[in-house]
């Protein structure tokens, strides 16, 4: 039996996967796969991931070119959630920063404070 066929995708076939820096263990975002990404991660050694909102498969880093080379993946002891650790080119965030966990929460709930520095400027990425 193929180990992706013992793994425990979601309702809607889908499992989460937090993206972890291999060298410095920052986590740099956390986002859904299918059995087709997991799988197109494991062929080509880059992550692939799929996008609840546009309903399809992605590369990481297709349109930015901010790719992620898999080093390791580990899945959780209940095999329903995943962790890939990567070597990252340029920033995981859409947005410009390095992680997608660049903003804290604030101790009064009302604010969001900004705790990281821009990598690169998405609207020169994403034309």
């Amino acid at each position: 039996m193929n180990i992706i066929d013992k793994i425990k995708f979601n309702e809607q076939g889908l499992i989460p996967a937090i993206v972890q820096d291999a060298e410095s263990n920052e986590v740099l975002m956390m986002a859904y796969m299918n059995k087709v990404a997991l799988e197109k991660t494991f062929e080509t050694g880059y992550t692939h991931f799929y996008s609840r909102s546009r309903k399809k498969q992605w590369k990481k880093g297709e349109s930015s070119g901010h790719v992620q080379a898999v080093k390791e993946i580990l899945i959780d002891c209940d095999l329903d959630t995943i962790l890939i650790k990567v070597i990252q080119t340029g920033g995981a965030c859409h947005m410009g920063y390095r992680t997608c966990f660049f903003r804290e929460i604030t101790g009064n709930l009302e604010d969001l404070k900004i705790v990281k520095e821009k990598v690169f400027d998405p609207d020169k990425v994403y034309e």
